[in-house]
């Protein structure tokens, strides 16, 4: 995906973007934490810094571990920039979990989900170090940020933005994603996005796809709505790329669950709409009868859905969306 030009990356302890060169494409390896044999644990960071001073918009991917989609995105867009007319700063950081990208798993090696626990702390367990550490040696230099994620295991996902949409800025950066589907979701303490909030700093998560591969599709259409913000923010001239259909924005959204367990299967595809009291999904015992089925209890559109059959009590069916 990047240039042939290899750019030996440079390894630091700490990052300081006022000194990197105008008119540069750098790649890092910034140590955040050491593990139990001491050794560094560095997190992969690239940064394009336009000639002309500007603002700083920051890209972050593989939060969780499972959730690839965003390296590539991150990586063509680098591979895109033109650094002469660049400006500002763009900061890629393709994986933000190392270990649990190693690992190939969604939580952290003590088995939390990192993006419940921003910002950490700086002397808290080994997943709150590590992200103290995330928001305080990277974060903290952006005016903006893009997350990037993915479903979770055993799910697919639309293409969608969760935004809080009563903010202007914040409203304008989720539009230009040129997304499937928009939700209305205020930041919530324990995000990344969330974090970011807290701290001034604009940001949308990206949902962009299904975990544990490479899409083509929803790669570029991620990428299009980050060339399409860099444009409007005039970090670049590229020109806007209107959407192929009309995002649908959702006032709220929630998850569906079973209440007992069984087979499931999940009828509606993503971003179908479904009517109140349309059938969505039935769950069958191990001999193929039927234990119960279930339907919508809204009008809504499905913005993402279990594709597991393995289902326990509790376990998900649908994430639907609520329309304005």
């Amino acid at each position: 995906m990047l240039k042939s030009t290899k750019i030996k990356p440079q390894i630091i302890t700490n990052l300081n973007i006022n000194k990197i060169p105008k008119g540069t494409i750098t790649r890092y390896w910034l140590e955040i934490v050491k593990d139990g044999m001491g050794v560094p644990v560095h997190v992969p960071i690239i940064i394009a810094k336009g000639k002309i001073k500007g603002k700083t918009a920051g890209l972050t991917a593989v939060v969780h571990g499972n959730e690839l989609n965003g390296i590539p995105v991150i990586q063509r867009l680098f591979n895109e920039i033109d650094i002469q007319q660049l400006r500002g700063t763009i900061v890629g950081v393709p994986i933000i979990n190392v270990p649990s990208f190693l690992r190939k798993k969604r939580r952290f090696l003590d088995g939390t989900d990192l993006n419940h626990i921003m910002p950490g702390k700086s002397n808290g367990t080994v997943s709150e170090v590590y992200a103290w550490r995330i928001v305080n040696k990277i974060i903290k230099h952006f005016d903006f940020l893009l997350d990037l994620h993915t479903a979770s295991n055993g799910r697919v996902n639309s293409y969608y933005i969760r935004a809080d949409m009563s903010d202007e800025v914040v409203r304008k950066m989720a539009l230009l994603q040129n997304a499937q589907i928009i939700v209305h979701n205020p930041p919530n303490d324990g995000t990344l996005r969330g974090t970011a909030d807290a701290l001034e700093i604009p940001a949308i998560t990206l949902e962009v796809g299904n975990p544990n591969l490479f899409q083509k599709g929803v790669i570029r259409d991620g990428l299009t709505g980050i060339h399409n913000l860099l444009s409007y923010l005039e970090m670049t001239d590229s020109e806007k790329e209107e959407p192929s259909s009309e995002t649908v924005i959702c006032k709220k959204s929630f998850w569906i669950y079973t209440d007992t367990g069984g087979l499931l299967t999940v009828y509606p595809e993503v971003t179908q709409l479904v009517k109140k009291g349309e059938k969505i999904a039935t769950l069958r015992d191990v001999f193929g009868d039927v234990i119960k089925e279930y339907q919508s209890p809204e009008d809504g559109i499905v913005i993402g859905k279990s594709v597991s059959p393995v289902n326990q009590a509790g376990g998900r069916i649908l994430h639907l969306g609520i329309v304005k």
